[in-house]
């Protein structure tokens, strides 16, 4: 699992942001939020422009250099934070990110320029070094490489990045630290809520968008999702000439015509009930998936669907999961917890329960607080 996120130079962020899912507070309910003693189930709130999207794309910017998994390449336009930009021209983006898997700590740590180049990469295994390399000099410590492989080829490493080219050509047990990293890493998923095209990473069995429905279980379960919603009406699928399969609401009988006079989901269906086709989709391929960042994933919603929502993902409990939002009637500590809400300003990101001088209780009105301004300010 993530342990800590920290990125400094990466589009609005000139100043160090950090992510701790190890600040864990001794709260005794909602604890499924919670897993490995590490925050399990986050949502991020903050105000617009504020960059709560731009840390998703911080967050899966490993995922670029590590996997050959999905990654939109328009979404990391203007890479560098514009703000102090020759600093970071001559220093690099900066990118921390520390793993638990079991008993093992991964500290791992690259530098990248302008053009998404690595500049530096260094990575340690319960705080001892496995290497050190800059790629701007082609050199660094690679001592204990040779003893984890003494047969590797390090002449061979270029800008591809260090670890990647060790993890795919050495022998490693399923288990090792590294390979864990590897397949960790391989199935973060981060999707937009109401967007179909946008997602960066994992991608399960490539499961097509529109024809996965209509395995019979997956149309059973999306149609009670829509019913347990509000949502009336009852779906199929059909052939249609083209020889597509397509999901129809199925309309009222028509004794003229002796047919259903149906009418085509993606056609008809509100934003919100599409925003949920596309959650129900990336949910139902997602059994796999290690961290899931779900931006705005909210946008559309009732606030009693976004509640659902949240139960839902609160029962992946093998899933990382983070959202984004702007909804504050799940600011209850009947939903999550003050560790597990999160506040992004200009200063940084900081948990509710860090966010305050008061000692937040499983009795506060979260809601209240928040819009009292209680968490703008920080510790």
């Amino acid at each position: 699992m993530l342990k800590l996120f920290e990125v400094e130079g990466f589009k609005n962020f000139k100043d160090k942001i950090t992510f701790d899912f190890s600040d864990v507070r001794d709260y005794k309910f909602n604890t499924q939020c919670i897993s490995n003693n590490l925050l399990g189930k986050t949502i991020v709130y903050g105000k617009n422009s504020v960059g709560k999207t731009n840390l998703g794309f911080a967050m899966f910017d490993i995922v670029t250099h590590l996997t050959t998994n999905n990654v939109n390449l328009d979404l990391y336009e203007n890479y560098m934070c514009s703000i102090e930009f020759y600093k970071f021209m001559s220093e690099g983006i900066r990118f921390h990110y520390i793993f638990l898997f079991e008993s093992n700590i991964i500290d791992y740590v690259y530098t990248k320029d302008l053009r998404q180049n690595l500049l530096y990469e260094k990575i340690e295994i319960n705080s001892k070094l496995l290497f050190e390399y800059s790629f701007a000099d082609k050199s660094g410590n690679l001592e204990a490489l040779k003893e984890l492989s003494p047969t590797l080829n390090l002449s061979m490493i270029n800008m591809s990045s260090v670890l990647r080219y060790v993890v795919n050509n050495t022998v490693l047990s399923d288990d090792h630290p590294l390979r864990q990293l590897i397949q960790f890493v391989s199935k973060m998923l981060w999707f937009a809520g109401s967007d179909k095209n946008r997602f960066i990473g994992y991608k399960a069995n490539n499961k097509d968008y529109y024809d996965f429905i209509s395995e019979n279980d997956n149309l059973c379960e999306f149609e009670k999702m829509l019913h347990d919603a509000g949502i009336k009406g009852n779906l199929h699928v059909c052939t249609d000439n083209d020889g597509k399969k397509r999901l129809y609401f199925t309309g009222k009988h028509d004794k003229i015509t002796n047919s259903s006079l149906n009418m085509p989901f993606f056609s008809v269906a509100s934003s919100g009930t599409k925003a949920l086709y596309n959650f129900f989709y990336w949910y139902k391929t997602a059994a796999d998936v290690s961290l899931m960042f779900i931006d705005e994933f909210d946008a559309y919603y009732h606030y009693e669907l976004s509640e659902t929502i949240v139960k839902i993902l609160e029962k992946m409990s093998n899933t990382q999961v983070i959202l984004t939002s702007h909804n504050t009637n799940l600011l209850s500590n009947r939903i999550m917890r003050p560790d597990c809400f999160f506040i992004m300003t200009e200063r940084g990101l900081t948990s509710f329960a860090n966010a305050t001088d008061r000692e937040l209780r499983e009795g506060h009105n979260l809601e209240k607080l928040y819009m009292s301004g209680e968490f703008d300010g920080g510790k």
